[in-house]
């Protein structure tokens, strides 16, 4: 705008200057100058100002806080839906851009297992990548006429205190509940729960916690946060396991916007498993993205006032593995896939990968020696990145299950900048 005022100024003056007028018209064409720049002005509050400075001003209030993507493969033109084998065989094995710089600033939480192990590695590695590590090590039990809770001798007090050491992610561990849920419901059980669960938190010194029962979390959650880390001084905190709606609508045993507004007092996050999707008697992709995108404004209503209170506390769950199913009929056989088995299924076949638009996944169709045809489904670096883009749009978070089971290409090289396992 600036630039066509000046255009328009100029010969305005060249013509003043060529031209001798009477005192007269002078003076009128002054006044005219004077009230065109008058109009001019108004304009220019009202039509350009005013509005740019509401944009920012929504920008700043409502904005996600999230940086711009950058990353490096973006630049080299790798996340797209046209990709083949050979581009993902030469380079799965390579760590693109800063291994400690994050790209996103929401929270990204991460899935360790004892039987992959590899996990452990990787989280010291990329530790600055995450905000929360979730080590599976435990399981609560009923034994007898009470309860037990098993696990400590997964613990590994060197691998947390080297963590510590390089960056400032929060180590929840895991536990499953594989009590009687009628346990629960006895109070005396319930508090001896709770009672079980703190007292290891405060002994073995972690930060936060994850849970997978419902019965009590509300209990739970009020006492962890009334007891502070041996590390930080800060409140214990939990993060509770949700599972997706089974259905278009909502039944009754399904997690429900009711109950993610009734806990959100007493519960840090929520990690929602929005994955496996599909299984061996009904073949597919891992988690449609229209699904993941239903099941978000399910449990968060619009994107009002409480989904962006809420949003937040949302962690989408993100598989890096994959599924190998068998498609002949009646077969129901197949299932999960590892790094590994991907790596090898597509130096032994030389498939042509296939972009389902719909679901917003990658997938491949092979024969094996006893000429039986398979559909493989394994993330990729397009796949990944739409999930992420859901999560900013919604301002959640994401969390990965789980980071030692060898996902090759896309979460390593997407925006969430974390390298897998080889």
């Amino acid at each position: 705008m600036a630039r066509r005022r000046e255009r328009r100024g100029q010969p305005s003056q060249d013509r003043r200057s060529e031209r001798v007028e009477s005192e007269t018209r002078e003076e009128k064409l002054s006044d005219a100058d004077a009230s065109e720049r008058k109009l001019i002005g108004i304009f220019v509050v009202f039509f350009i100002v005013i509005p740019a400075v509401s944009v920012l001003v929504y920008v700043f209030k409502y904005g996600s806080g999230t940086k711009p993507l950058e990353p490096v493969v973006s630049e080299r033109g790798l996340i797209k839906t046209d990709i083949n084998f050979q581009e993902i065989l030469s380079e799965n094995s390579k760590v693109a851009g800063n291994e400690s710089l994050r790209n996103y600033d929401y929270p990204v939480l991460a899935y360790i297992t004892p039987w992959n192990s590899h996990g452990y590695e990787m989280a010291k590695r990329f530790n600055s990548k995450f905000t929360h590590l979730s080590p599976v090590w435990y399981d609560l039990k009923s034994h007898g006429s009470s309860l037990i809770l098993e696990g400590r001798h997964n613990v590994d007090k060197g691998w947390m205190s080297e963590l510590r050491m390089r960056g400032d992610a929060l180590i929840l561990p895991r536990i499953v509940l594989e009590a009687y849920p009628t346990d629960l419901f006895k109070k005396k059980l319930r508090d001896k729960a709770v009672n079980l669960i703190v007292t290891e938190c405060k002994e073995m010194g972690y930060d936060d916690l994850r849970n997978a029962a419902l019965a009590f979390i509300k209990q739970l959650g009020h006492a962890l946060h009334s007891v502070k880390s041996t590390r930080n001084e800060q409140q214990l905190q939990l993060i509770y396991v949700i599972g997706p709606p089974h259905s278009d609508a909502l039944q009754q045993h399904d997690f429900g916007p009711e109950d993610l507004q009734s806990l959100s007092g007493a519960v840090d996050g929520f990690s929602l498993m929005t994955y496996d999707f599909s299984g061996p008697n009904n073949p597919g992709p891992n988690a449609p993205i229209k699904w993941i995108r239903f099941t978000l404004s399910l449990l968060l209503g619009s994107t009002g006032n409480s989904a962006k209170r809420l949003a937040p506390k949302i962690f989408l769950g993100i598989n890096f593995y994959g599924n190998d199913f068998v498609l002949s009929e009646g077969s129901g056989g197949g299932g999960a896939i590892l790094g590994r088995d991907y790596l090898s299924l597509l130096e032994k076949h030389r498939p042509v990968l296939q972009w389902e638009k719909n679901s917003g996944e990658h997938f491949f169709v092979y024969s094996d020696d006893d000429n039986v045809r398979h559909a493989v489904f394994y993330p990729s670096l397009m796949s990944i990145y739409m999930r992420l883009e859901e999560a900013r749009f919604w301002g959640s978070g994401i969390s990965i299950w789980e980071i030692g089971q060898g996902s090759i290409l896309s979460p390593r090289k997407s925006h969430i900048d974390v390298e897998m396992p080889r």
